[in-house]
Formats: structure tokens, sequence, C-alpha cells
């Protein structure tokens, strides 16, 4: 029960800690209002079963073990986070973008490519399955089934994870009017912007 704990408490403090993830969500959430930043929520928890799935399999194990493949998915992660940031800076700069109103806003960005790009966002974050591989066997009791035992404990991170991010998108759209006022608009989605860009530098440069 201690171990339970000791995980949920962790997964919390990775979860509530802003990221890439969050930083999506806000921008589809400015984007498409509180659908767009649901359905990127969704994305992303969607990506989540899946590294847990592959880790739960011992694939991930493997894809971290193998550094060229590991290099790879890290910077082709990095240059869609990038690319998303470009596209957000370019949305909040480029001349005659008037703020949109609550129904314009949400034909910016419809459910289904807010769904993917969560899910993109996700699977391309190779430290997602670094991190799955790496904390969530701890956590298995011992004699217990492993692949069991870390698909729950990964369905549970996902939930959590899901949780938060659709709790972030209401928070934000709630404000929504506010936010979608020309000048405070092109200000976030400008800092969004940045941070995506900034997320995807610090991918590409880091090194296992």
């Amino acid at each position: 029960m201690s171990g339970y704990l000791a995980f949920l408490g962790i997964s919390l403090v990775v979860i509530m800690t802003p990221g890439p993830d969050t930083a999506l969500t806000v921008r589809n959430t400015l984007l498409g209002g509180a659908r767009g930043g649901v359905f990127t929520a969704m994305g992303v928890a969607a990506g989540q079963v899946l590294w847990a799935s592959a880790a739960s399999a011992g694939v991930v194990g493997l894809l971290v073990a193998s550094a060229p493949v590991f290099e790879a998915l890290k910077l082709v992660g990095a240059a869609y986070l990038m690319v998303i940031g470009v596209q957000t800076l370019y949305s909040a700069f480029r001349p005659g973008s008037a703020a949109p109103s609550a129904r314009g806003a949400a034909r910016r960005i419809g459910p289904g490519r807010a769904l993917r790009q969560g899910l993109v966002n996700d699977l391309a974050n190779p430290k997602i399955a670094a991190f799955f591989a790496s904390l969530f066997p701890q956590f298995v009791p011992e004699g217990s089934a492993s692949f069991a035992a870390l698909m729950m404990l990964g369905l549970v991170f996902s939930a959590m994870t899901l949780a938060w991010l659709v709790a972030y998108a209401l928070a934000v759209a709630k404000v929504g009017d506010l936010l979608r006022r020309s000048g405070i608009r092109r200000a976030i989605e400008g800092v969004t912007g940045a941070v995506l860009i900034a997320f995807g530098l610090r991918l590409a440069s880091e090194h296992r």
C-alpha cells in the first residue's frame, strides 16, 4: 500500500510539472475552446496508454537500450515541438489576426486534429518511454504478474494525466472571453509558442 501511495505521489509531481503536453493543451484550448483542449488531453492520455503497453511488453526497454533509435525518436519529437511552436508564433503575430469569437475560435482547430496532435506529441517524446521503463518496475509488487501490474500502473498514470489536463483546459476555457481579447490572446499564444520551441530545443540538446 505504501508503495502504491509513493507511486501516486511521484506521478502527481510529474504530471503537474508543466511540460510539452501542458503547453500543447493550453495552445489548443486557445485555438479550439474547451473541446480543443479536452481532445488534446485525450490524445496525450492515449499516447501514454500505448507507451504503457510497450513498456509492459518489454518493447520500451529495447528502445531505450538502442542509442540510435532513441536518438532518432528524440530528434523527431524535438522537431515536432518546434514546428508546432513556430506555427503558434505565426498565428499569434501574423498581420490581421484579429481576436476570434468563441465560435470562430472553435473552428481554428477541430477535435480530430487536436486529438492527433496530443497523441503524436506524447508518442514523439522518448522521455516518456524512459520514464515508464525506469520508474514503473520499481512499484511492481514481488510475485505479481509483471505485464498486468505494469499495465495497471500505466493506466492509472494515464487517467491522472487526463484528469489534470482536462482540468487545465477547462480552466483556460473558462476565462476564454478575456483571453480572446486580441492583445491578451496574442501574448499568451506567443508565450506558448516560445515555450514549445524551448521544449523542443531542450529535448534535442539533452544527452542520455
